[in-house]
């Protein structure tokens, strides 16, 4: 080859290296798109735990004669205790117990209004529903996992949950809201769409943060209080690999109680 020739070759070089890196870059965006679109489709069609019908919603703990509480849950399906089978397993029937047992032994009139699948938009039905009949004294809130999936902006998702928190407020009912929970953590959504529902999930958390201490809630952190033993402990969840098991909800009750009892003592000096 001569010098012409050469020089000719390599001054093309960084041109066919540019192209070679960008169709690269290409091909695996478009392969990581494709592993995304076939994990989200396996996701979707994934066999989840559903909502127990036989389930009482409606349950009161506690002795006869003990203050009494009013604590209504909203939000989403953990708002149930959808993956267990047992009142006294789901998150509002565990609370209710470490109500009734603790120092302030309360008697706890247990309700719950929250829908499985529910997204922050749903929650202003909700609130109206916890408002018909005699007044809650808390509510509590866990929504956030099904704008997480679905990858709704943050500030919308918070914006109708902060809505949601200032009409209870007004109503004089104390809230607690537990953020949206670690979503890395399920085992029902393989890498990498796990890292990508996780990290939507911790957009969503600030953003209602933010939100519901503007509105005069509290704020429990669910994904930095309780994550690490989701990752750590693959039996608190249920066999569906998304909802807790009646572990994981104890996981939760336990990081939730402080705020919520909180609350409850504010609540009888209204």
């Amino acid at each position: 080859m001569n010098e012409r020739s050469e020089r000719g070759v390599t001054a093309g070089l960084p041109g066919r290296l540019g192209r070679a890196a960008a169709f690269s870059l290409l091909a695996g965006t478009v392969g990581g798109a494709a592993v995304l679109a076939g994990e989200a489709f396996a996701a979707r069609h994934r066999r989840y735990a559903q909502p127990e019908l036989g389930l009482a919603l409606r349950a009161t703990v506690g002795r006869a004669g003990a203050p009494p509480l009013r604590l209504v849950l909203l939000g989403d399906s953990s708002a149930l205790g959808v993956g267990v089978d047992r009142l006294d397993e789901t998150i509002g029937g565990q609370l209710a117990n470490l109500l009734a047992e603790g120092p302030a032994g309360r008697r706890v009139h247990l309700s719950s209004v929250g829908v499985s699948g529910s997204r922050s938009t749903d929650l202003a039905t909700q609130v109206a529903r916890a408002l018909l009949g005699e007044r809650p004294d808390v509510a509590l809130i866990l929504i956030g996992a099904n704008d997480a999936t679905m990858l709704r902006r943050p500030a919308d998702a918070a914006a109708y949950l902060g809505g949601a928190v200032h009409r209870l407020r007004e109503a004089r009912v104390e809230v607690v809201v537990g953020t949206c929970p670690d979503l890395g953590a399920v085992r029902a959504i393989a890498p990498p769409l796990r890292q990508l529902v996780g990290w939507s999930g911790r957009r969503i958390a600030h953003a209602q943060t933010t939100a519901v201490l503007e509105a005069g809630g509290a704020v429990v952190d669910l994904a930095t209080e309780t994550g690490p033993v989701f990752r750590a402990d693959a039996g608190t969840l249920c066999h569906d690999g998304f909802h807790p098991s009646a572990d994981g909800y104890r996981v939760w009750a336990h990081a939730l109680l402080p705020a919520v009892a909180a609350a409850a003592a504010v609540a009888p000096r209204r």
